[in-house]
């Protein structure tokens, strides 16, 4: 169960690693946008989420190459229930209503929401 939120740079790392399923700092650094951060800064950002639970190595002499404990989907039904939970009060048509008036929700977006409501009221009859 994951207990801790992860901060904007660990979320960017963690992006990464999904992507990557494994790899070495260095790799993850080729993947990270220009201006690249600093090995060490990586590195270090590693080692805390693998402190927090989110990622494990296997050492390779000196070299280490890391690899998700915690999958994707598992954070985002965490971040999704907080979100929610936090600013919206367990309410989806708070959410809906509050993207809709940012304008972040189209036309195509609302049928496709229509259509996935619809598909769960038959199951559900």
């Amino acid at each position: 169960m994951i207990e801790k939120e992860l901060t904007r740079a660990e979320e960017q790392i963690m992006q990464v690693l999904w992507q990557l399923e494994k790899g070495f700092v260095k790799d993850v650094i080729d993947q990270l946008p220009t201006p690249k951060p600093a090995y060490n800064t990586v590195s270090t950002i590693i080692r805390i989420l693998e402190q927090k639970g989110f990622v494990d190595h296997r050492a390779f002499g000196k070299t280490h190459e890391y690899f998700p404990k915690i999958m994707k989907e598992q954070y985002r039904s965490f971040a999704t229930e907080k979100l929610m939970t936090g600013y919206f009060e367990n309410s989806v048509s708070g959410l809906f209503s509050f993207f809709a008036k940012k304008n972040k929700v189209d036309l195509n977006d609302t049928d496709a929401i229509l259509a996935m409501i619809q598909r769960m009221k038959a199951e559900n009859q």
